[in-house]
């Protein structure tokens, strides 16, 4: 039964992070390219890289704090199907140049702070 409640937790606060990350951003940059999910998949990688590399080497994550930080929080905090979602819509509305350029700086960048995560990690 715990190991549900540290899922739901690290859930809700994931959710609540992404919303208010990807709110604050979208009133400062402007709505036209989805620079909140950007934003949210790409500090995702590298927080989920961090964490799993400590997870892995360190043994300072157990079971129950995976659950709550890595499942629960950067689960719900960065969610891909946003990213689809919106680099379709920039297709739709005429914009493949956005849409290519959204694709190529989550997948790229993303990797790279993964990397990034997972050198910090180890460093600890």
């Amino acid at each position: 039964m715990m190991s549900w409640i540290f899922l739901i937790l690290g859930s809700v606060a994931g959710g609540t992070a992404r919303y208010a990350v990807t709110h604050v951003t979208h009133h400062r940059l402007g709505f036209h390219f989805p620079f909140g999910t950007l934003l949210v998949n790409l500090s995702g990688c590298l927080l989920i890289g961090f964490l799993n590399s400590i997870a892995d080497a360190k043994s300072w994550v157990g079971p129950n704090e995976r659950l709550l930080l890595m499942t629960g929080f950067c689960g719900a905090f960065t969610t891909f199907s946003s990213f689809i979602m919106e680099t379709s819509s920039l297709f739709h509305e005429g914009q493949p140049g956005f849409a290519c350029l959204n694709v190529t700086l989550s997948v790229v960048l993303g990797f790279l702070l993964f990397r990034l995560g997972a050198v910090v990690g180890r460093a600890i």
